[in-house]
């Protein structure tokens, strides 16, 4: 039996078990072949920032990594690539999310989180993935990008089946890929033609005017990463915090009570029941060392950001949810170079979240039974999130 049998159903259990049992574990991967878990705190911070574990797949050994294939025009992103590619990208990029930026971005994401809310209606039943959680970053990352309204339902639906494969229609996953190529490729074709005020004619003006700095292939993968990761991540940030805090009354009666408290809860909620159980796959270059354990050079190694985030070594009594616990140091969105470009945003929109949807509705409850969870060993997102909630009445 694999010793990470059940974690499609029950994570946080057995990454416990792998994590007091052993440093490192030998298991099956994402992808069916041999891997390398590494479960405790300071292990995977550390495997984190060690440059002889590559995300580059051509250190892979041969016959044990296949992963899930990206055409090159996808696959030339920032999750597959070291310096100095890898800087020199993250530099065209990153001045689009940095803190002052974000900051800029405040405004208009409360005023989409609050025109969703009017939507919902004064009272009612409703399913906060899907009326809420999911379509305020979509909202957020294509208005940043330059997306139209038309195309964000469609990459809503490919990007849900790329995170959590449906074993029962494996050409799922193909179609939805050979459609986020063309629209990539159409979209990039139109921003060519009538540029407008938004990132992605930025990033195109700096490919055709210097070509140097950035290949074709590498600009339409770095749209595809933008757009996808912004809105995957921050949907299952939002989504596993309402869930948390409303499995959690006296958490919840306390951040009302102080609103100023919600951005260091966004902190504990992302420690708690972060947006993905697993860091981007490595490779090592050589043999290295983890926990005591040699990893041979090209084997594929699974860093777990969820054990690491719940190992008591580094955060006392980590099952329990405590909003006013320093959470600081969470690996939730990463560590080191390819730590989450997108941060500030994903913070700002989940504390927006949070603050509109806690004033508007001070009724606002879950509705009994379990709650459902995507199959994949990779995200941490949840498929619905039935509720009830109610305005204040005057």
């Amino acid at each position: 039996m694999d010793p990470a049998d059940g974690l499609l159903d029950h994570p946080h259990d057995v990454y416990r078990r792998l994590r007091d049992t052993a440093p490192v574990h030998r298991i099956a991967g994402t992808d069916g072949n041999p891997a390398w878990l590494v479960t405790r705190y300071e292990d995977v911070r550390e495997a984190l920032t060690d440059a002889r574990l590559s995300v580059d797949k051509r250190h892979a050994k041969e016959g044990n990594y296949t992963g899930f294939a990206l055409p090159p025009a996808l696959d030339a992103n920032l999750l597959n690539m070291e310096p100095p590619d890898h800087t020199r990208i993250r530099r065209l990029v990153v001045r689009a999310f940095t803190p002052r930026r974000v900051e800029q971005l405040r405004t208009p994401i409360r005023q989409t989180a609050d025109r969703l809310l009017d939507e919902l209606g004064p009272h009612g039943t409703a399913d906060l993935i899907a009326a809420y959680a999911a379509p305020l970053p979509i909202t957020v990352i294509c208005d940043l990008l330059g997306i139209p309204d038309r195309h964000r339902h469609d990459f809503r639906a490919w990007t849900d089946t790329l995170v959590a494969p449906d074993p029962a229609r494996p050409q799922a996953a193909k179609g939805a890929v050979a459609a986020m190529l063309g629209f990539f490729t159409e979209l990039l074709a139109d921003k060519r033609a009538e540029p407008a005020d938004d990132l992605l004619s930025d990033l195109i003006a700096v490919r055709d005017t210097d070509g140097d700095r950035l290949g074709e292939d590498e600009l339409m993968s770095l749209a595809f990463l933008i757009l996808f990761a912004g809105y995957e991540n921050t949907v299952q940030l939002i989504g596993n915090a309402v869930l948390a805090l409303l499995g959690h009354p006296e958490q919840l009666a306390a951040l009302r009570a102080d609103p100023s408290r919600i951005p260091q809860a966004v902190e504990e909620f992302a420690r708690y029941d972060g947006p993905a159980l697993l860091a981007i796959r490595r490779f090592p270059t050589e043999d290295v060392t983890i926990g005591g354990v040699t990893v041979p050079a090209g084997d594929t190694v699974l860093l777990s950001l969820s054990a690491a985030n719940r190992d008591p070594a580094r955060f006392p009594a980590p099952d329990r949810l405590d909003l006013a616990r320093d959470a600081s140091g969470h690996l939730a969105l990463g560590h080191g170079i390819h730590y989450c470009l997108g941060a500030p945003l994903a913070r700002a929109e989940t504390e927006i979240a949070l603050v509109a949807l806690l004033e508007r509705f001070p009724e606002l409850a879950l509705v009994e039974g379990d709650p459902r969870w995507r199959r994949s060993l990779r995200a941490r997102g949840l498929l619905a999130l039935p509720v009830t909630y109610a305005e204040k009445i005057s």
